[in-house]
């Protein structure tokens, strides 16, 4: 009884601190992050200092559910790029949840009935967990599953058939209803960064409130005591990496949709992917030369990536942290299987040294 009530006085002290902690101890934030120091949690301050001077733009430190450290607006939204990835995958983890898609290996052509005559059938293969593992062989010559291709084409393929398809809701109120108000992002955002009529499904968001969606898959789907996402698809999203001998794309053009549209960039942007890459998030794991995507930080580590680093979302279980960043001077990401001296291997290293305990 004692105990119980220790933790209902302790559970008001973190309310009153603008933070809210469940039966089981974590910490969540409330309308606003509570702070705490980075010294109160176990974190150098030198180091985090560094890690400001090395990256630059606008960023910010959780650890425990508290906010730490910050640099910069970190109330600012903007675009984050291709870091937007895992959330449109969480969309489609929260549609299978709910029943509107059967599983992730259901076919696309369930929603975009198109795909079936698509280069003579080639495409009617094309499933879901193909588009969130970039394998989907999409405007390509390849058939689903066959090779890695880092394509921007098939993201747009992805979100709009989500977003059209399957909810059948505008975009912003599909990101409000399932990801920002369930969270309690304190800033606004939208999958419109630039606009209606320019790449409609970049999401810019702040970076405080990107950290609120990474504390969500640290806490494996759970917040404030509620599985707002199953702990099994959180498993699923963070335990699915490409295999690492997957082949590269050849890069031969296929036929896509008629008026296909992209996110971002072209069909096949960058080697980098096989083995380390798992429903949208990137993994610290190994590629097939053995090669971990972060040298110096945890085998446990993942990230959501935008622009080589300039956007990025990291999360260590490891430690219980945070890191989120954008506009920052890094764009190295896909070097740094290769290279231990990138910014973001760098980075990586700053961060798993400030923590102390």
């Amino acid at each position: 009884m004692e105990s119980c009530v220790h933790w209902a006085l302790a559970a008001v002290a973190l309310f009153c601190a603008g933070a809210h902690a469940d039966a089981s101890g974590d910490v969540y934030p409330g309308a606003h992050w509570a702070w705490r120091t980075p010294e109160q949690v176990g974190l150098d301050r030198a180091k985090l200092d560094a890690l400001r001077d090395l990256v630059g733009g606008r960023g910010c430190v959780v650890r425990h559910g508290f906010m730490v450290y910050s640099w910069g607006d970190i109330g600012r939204s903007g675009d984050v790029a291709s870091a937007v990835k895992p959330l449109i995958s969480t969309l489609l983890l929260l549609a299978v949840q709910d029943g509107r898609v059967a599983s992730v290996d259901a076919p696309v052509a369930d929603f975009e009935p198109r795909l079936r005559t698509l280069n003579g059938g080639k495409d009617a293969g094309i499933t879901w967990r193909h588009l969130a593992s970039q394998t989907s062989g999409y405007g390509l010559a390849e058939r689903p599953g066959e090779a890695w291709a880092y394509n921007d084409c098939a993201l747009a393929l992805y979100f709009d058939t989500l977003i059209d398809r399957v909810y059948r809701q505008p975009a912003d109120t599909v990101l409000k209803e399932r990801i920002a108000r369930p969270l309690g992002f304190e800033d606004p955002c939208t999958f419109d960064a630039f606009g209606r009529a320019d790449r409609a499904g970049r999401l810019a968001v702040s970076v405080r409130d990107f950290a609120r969606f990474g504390l969500l898959y640290l806490r494996h789907g759970k917040w404030m005591g509620k599985a707002l996402l199953k702990p099994a698809l959180v498993k699923l999203a963070l335990d699915s990496p490409v295999r690492p001998d997957m082949p590269r794309s050849s890069g031969r053009d296929a036929d896509m949709l008629p008026g296909q549209r992209t996110l971002g960039g072209g069909k096949d942007q960058t080697a980098t992917g096989p083995g380390l890459y798992s429903f949208n998030w990137w993994l610290n794991r190994t590629d097939r030369a053995g090669r971990r995507l972060y040298r110096f930080a945890p085998p446990d580590t993942y990230l959501a990536s935008g622009h080589g680093g300039i956007r990025d979302l990291w999360i260590f279980p490891s430690f219980d942290l945070i890191v989120s960043w954008n506009d920052a001077n890094v764009e190295d990401h896909d070097a740094s299987p290769a290279d231990p001296d990138t910014k973001s291997n760098r980075a990586a290293r700053l961060i798993c040294e400030a923590v102390r305990r």
